[in-house]
């Protein structure tokens, strides 16, 4: 790609990669804002920390970290209380937006990774397709036993095993989890000692997920990297990739760490408000 081009044009490009099966879309919970207010469910994790400790009262210190947050109701009101209240904050299923629906319309497009808990993006693929399929992270900690990394399900929400669900044209998957169909999610830091431990090794990754990713490259849409575990689990799903890795950033709304971890990991920042690239996305091919 032309290093002079300008930001439309690169935004452009990606969009015509991401349709022809080249560039996996890397959904962040800012996506959630390119619809109108108010939103449904919490568009980001300090969010759903203060969502959270308006229902559970938990340390002033921990209210802006919502895995901090989480574990303290995990530990002192028990992780059934956790599970119940991460399920009725995402049981509404916020419209899709017209990337949402974009994206769901690209029929050569193998896989779509959604960080956030909402039920958006399915959705969207529910709407007009049935050759899809919802991989998502589990929680290791709310079980006794050996659980498995991660669960499969078909469109209308039965749960699949995991070799049918390999077969499906797009994967959806939802790394921390998902609200729906199962309200199975990775949030407190219980979870996330589990999956942390055996992440840089890809063992919670589907293998169907490191298959399809190998020849991509990577586009993180209303990402952003401020915490450590976001960083994490950027890295190492992306990690074994062809790239390139591009991210539509806010720049002048990063901290020095962000900037530091997009440099680390040859991400290149596109600087371009959100709402505009997924306009511009959306016109590189129709929106089904």
């Amino acid at each position: 790609m032309n290093a002079t081009a300008q930001p439309h044009d690169i935004v452009a490009d990606l969009g015509r990669r991401i349709a022809a099966g080249q560039l996996v879309p890397f959904l962040g919970p800012d996506v959630l804002t390119l619809t109108a207010e108010p939103w449904p469910v919490p568009t980001g994790a300090r969010e759903l920390s203060q969502r959270l400790s308006k229902r559970v009262a938990v340390p002033g210190r921990i209210r802006n970290n919502m895995w901090h947050t989480a574990q303290y109701i995990e530990t002192f009101r028990h992780r059934m209380t956790l599970d119940k209240l991460m399920l009725e904050i995402f049981k509404p299923v916020p419209e899709p937006s017209l990337l949402h629906r974009w994206l769901a319309g690209r029929t050569q497009l193998p896989l779509i990774i959604d960080t956030w808990y909402d039920g958006t993006m399915a959705q969207a693929l529910g709407d007009i397709r049935s050759d899809w399929a919802l991989m998502q992270g589990t929680s290791k900690a709310r079980r006794t036993g050996d659980a498995p990394w991660y669960r499969a399900y078909a469109p209308d929400g039965t749960e699949l095993a995991y070799d049918e669900a390999a077969k499906a044209s797009t994967i959806l998957y939802k790394p921390h989890g998902a609200a729906q169909p199962a309200g199975d999610v990775l949030a407190s830091d219980a979870d996330y000692v589990e999956v942390l431990t055996d992440i840089d090794i890809q063992t919670p990754i589907p293998d169907t997920v490191k298959l399809r990713r190998a020849d991509m490259g990577f586009v993180f849409i209303g990402c952003r990297f401020y915490d450590q575990i976001l960083r994490t689990f950027a890295r190492c799903l992306t990690k074994h990739s062809k790239g390139p890795r591009y991210a539509i950033v806010p720049m002048d709304e990063l901290s020095p760490n962000e900037k530091k971890f997009m440099e680390n990991e040859n991400i290149t920042p596109i600087s371009m408000p959100l709402a505009q690239a997924a306009e511009v996305l959306a016109a590189t091919a129709p929106v089904l």
